[in-house]
């Protein structure tokens, strides 16, 4: 099987050329599905620490790369919306986030904002004890004892223990960012939200400083002023 994928067959999601070279860098198993975005293009073509696959792999055997807190040797491993990468030799920490168009971009945060990570909640079920078990949309299930969350709220989850560090509920007056269709990247408020009948998807306005759009609700998450603060305080 080929470690290789064309760059004009990559999701709309990588944040790659793709008229300068034929191929780039193929995904691995993991996380985020088809729009996740191997370790090797990040550190290459968005941070440009490295210029080669191989010297990919150096740093991250000596240098040290962190994805969500853990050790990273794999260059493959597939990064993808909020996920939190750290460097902690060169002090430098990032949150994975959604750039207009839909690419993912890289937003500079403090080392103590890395440690908790944003997370969409997809549903919730009763486990034994009369827990509430919260789905995440990364996969993730984490156990909480206080059944206060309701699908489509986000939460920070701290990456050591699981802790829920915030909450933020899906609600009207909420400010969320769309991570998909036409208008992500977009940050606004959610001024209206239209529950729709049968199996149609649930819509959702959303009121933004240059004016108001509609979308699926799916397409939103929740999010608060910091991850605004840190956006437009990027220079990446």
């Amino acid at each position: 099987m080929s470690n290789h994928q064309k760059r004009l067959s990559v999701p709309k999601s990588w944040p790659v050329e793709r008229k300068t070279a034929t191929f780039t860098a193929k995904a691995g198993a993991g996380p985020h599905g088809e729009a996740g975005v191997p370790l090797v293009v990040v550190l290459r073509d968005v941070l440009e620490y490295v210029d080669t696959t191989k010297e990919a792999k150096y740093a991250a055997h000596h240098d040290g790369v962190l994805v969500n807190g853990d050790t990273v040797r794999d260059v493959t491993l597939p990064i993808g919306m909020f996920d939190i990468l750290g460097f902690p030799e060169r002090e430098e920490y990032y949150r994975v986030f959604p750039d207009e168009g839909g690419r993912l971009a890289l937003t500079e945060i403090p080392a103590a904002d890395a440690d908790g990570k944003l997370a969409k909640v997809v549903d919730k079920t009763l486990v034994s004890g009369g827990d509430v078990q919260l789905n995440l949309h990364n996969g993730h299930n984490i156990v909480v004892e206080e059944d206060e969350y309701n699908g489509n709220d986000s939460i920070v989850v701290d990456l050591e223990n699981d802790d829920v560090l915030a909450h933020f509920p899906y609600e009207e007056g909420a400010l969320v960012t769309a991570v998909s269709g036409q208008h992500a990247g977009e940050v606004g408020e959610v001024t209206d939200i239209t529950v729709s009948p049968g199996s149609a998807d649930n819509t959702v306005t959303v009121e933004t400083d240059d004016g108001a759009f509609e979308t699926v609700e799916n397409y939103v998450f929740v999010i608060d002023e910091q991850f605004v603060g840190d956006e437009e305080g990027d220079d990446e």
